[in-house]
């Protein structure tokens, strides 16, 4: 296979991976009532439906490398899709909530290991347009989203909620055998390791990692609140089920846009690798969107899905794509993101829990945006420090960190010998180095 064609055959495999990393949520959102009915669940039991994946996506994230190591990205991605496949079939025979809460917890450890491997595998593929294959990655992933929550309803209208659901085992089934047969025809490149060479940073030690991790978790933060909450806030308003799964839809049909565009801008219209001044953008838009949702629910509910849904598309997207410029090195880059995602899941899994109790509490979701909207200006005051000239400085391991000031005044003084000898010390003196 030549080179061009290779590579679009693994976009191409890649967008239809992506597709179905987000149905599992979105599905479950339009269905919330009848599910509710159906199995007797609580608002806070439902918030699990769409929060334990999420906690799966994260715990799963950590191992993820491990699991690279042992059986390969290739291996790693296909037992991810196999996971997918058997959670969402099982949904055809669940009619309680304890196999609803066992499936999204299977699906969620699928995800999660498709999304801690595939990035890396980006990263070595496409290192020179890395911005347009995370922002294509990026939008299919809010596609399927989309998709999961405008086609479920119709199939649950006209089968049962159950066969809506179960419906995506299908696509799931058919990237699985796309994959494979990519991996046979084009095997993925070994990534040498650099081990032996360059001791790794420990993440668990890096206050970097640790800072990439919260700002993703926050990101998510609020596109999982939304996916579980969205839909039953216009329902509550309202809205029938139908309409209140259409604005699901139009949020990720955004999502989708952002993701691809935004990176994609940033990286022409940029300077650099600083994508800070496009995450700020992101981040006003969805604070625009939230204030929306709050005080022009049903005369602006369209601007609110826009706004919405194109900053945390672009946020998404960019801020995989700012994990992945800290580190050159594959292996690194592929430890990192999978220790981003496995931080910043633990807090987008929290979030729509919160609702679902905040809305017990009190009836309302109106305190869940505010939440979000307070969060949004603490994101936008952390994104300052993501300046590019610190990527290295900032992913450096702790031992180099503590040892490079005495490193530089010793380089610095031997600097100052050597010219003395090469040049005289009165010629030093007149001239000295800064």
């Amino acid at each position: 296979m030549n080179p061009r064609a290779s590579n679009l055959a693994w976009l191409a495999v890649i967008v239809a991976i992506g597709l179905n990393l987000r149905p599992l949520l979105t599905s479950v959102s339009p269905l919330m009532g009848v599910i509710l009915s159906a199995t007797g669940l609580s608002f806070r039991g439902a918030s699990m439906l769409t929060g334990l994946p999420v906690v799966a996506m994260s715990v799963c994230a950590f191992g993820a490398s491990a699991l690279s190591k042992a059986i390969g990205n290739g291996r790693g991605v296909a037992i991810g899709l196999v996971a997918i496949v058997v959670a969402c079939a099982g949904r055809w025979f669940a009619g309680n909530a304890a196999a609803l809460i066992v499936s999204a917890a299977i699906a969620g450890t699928g995800v999660a290991v498709i999304q801690a491997l595939l990035p890396g595998v980006m990263k070595t593929r496409f290192a020179a347009r890395l911005p347009f294959a995370m922002g294509l990655y990026s939008a299919s992933i809010m596609a399927g989203g989309g998709l999961g929550a405008s086609i479920t309803p119709a199939l649950a209208s006209r089968v049962s909620w159950q066969a809506g659901l179960a419906f995506w085992a299908m696509p799931a089934l058919l990237a699985l055998a796309v994959w494979m047969l990519l991996m046979r025809a084009d095997a993925l490149p070994r990534v040498s390791s650099t081990r032996n060479a360059k001791p790794m940073p420990s993440l668990f030690l890096n206050r970097r990692a640790w800072t990439l991790g919260i700002f993703f978790g926050l990101v998510n933060g609020g596109y999982t609140s939304l996916v579980a909450w969205m839909p039953a806030y216009y329902q509550q308003l309202g809205r029938g089920v139908t309409e209140s799964g259409t604005l699901l839809a139009l949020l990720t049909v955004f999502q989708a846009s952002s993701a691809l565009l935004l990176p994609m801008a940033a990286s022409h219209f940029g300077r650099g690798r600083d994508r800070r001044p496009w995450l700020a953008l992101g981040l006003v838009a969805q604070l625009f969107g939230f204030g929306l949702l709050l005080f022009a629910p049903l005369s602006a509910p369209i601007a609110a899905v826009a706004l919405l849904g194109g900053g945390l598309g672009g946020v998404f997207a960019l801020t995989l794509v700012l994990t992945l410029d800290h580190a050159d090195d594959p292996e690194l880059a592929a430890r990192l993101v999978a220790f981003v995602q496995g931080v910043g899941f633990v807090i987008a899994a929290l979030a729509p829990v919160a609702a679902g109790v905040v809305r017990d509490v009190n009836g309302g979701f109106s305190m869940s945006w505010m939440m979000l909207a307070a969060s949004l200006v603490a994101m936008i005051a952390l994104n300052v420090v993501f300046g590019p000239r610190r990527y290295a400085r900032a992913m450096r391991p702790r031992d180099d960190a503590l040892s490079a000031p005495h490193d530089m005044r010793r380089t610095h003084r031997a600097d100052r010998s050597s010219a003395t000898r090469d040049t005289g010390g009165d010629n030093v003196r007149r001239s000295p180095l800064p």
